[in-house]
């Protein structure tokens, strides 16, 4: 048995959009991913042009560090989300960040093809 380890300090690659990022972090099968959320970012401007899709198709489950984040599902259902929420996603929502607070989320599931 084999132990990895990399440090998202030092990320396999970084993908950009407006007023954020998502830090990617491969160890083995897994991919990782820490995404920053600046204050006035929405999926639908954002990521929408990069993804090319009506909404996020990622699934997200993951953990809020920090800021809070609100959104809508695909069938209208709100939902919001601040730190120390351990959340699950699915796929067909849009996003955005609420205050004045960056939003700083650990996605462990939806991270490989998020924002590409």
């Amino acid at each position: 048995m084999t132990v990895s380890k990399k440090s998202v300090k030092k990320p396999d690659e970084t993908r950009k959009f407006p007023k954020g990022k998502l830090e990617v972090v491969r160890v083995g099968d897994f991919t990782f991913g820490r995404g920053t959320f600046q204050p006035g970012w929405k999926w639908s401007k954002a990521v929408k042009p990069i993804a090319k899709t009506d909404s996020c198709q990622a699934h997200h489950v993951g953990y809020v560090i920090s800021g809070q984040m609100a959104g809508v599902m695909d069938n209208g259902t709100k939902w919001q989300i601040s730190a120390g929420d351990v959340i699950d996603l699915p796929p067909g929502h849009d996003a955005w960040t609420v205050g004045k607070k960056p939003v700083v989320l650990l996605d462990f599931m939806g991270a490989a093809e998020y924002a590409k």
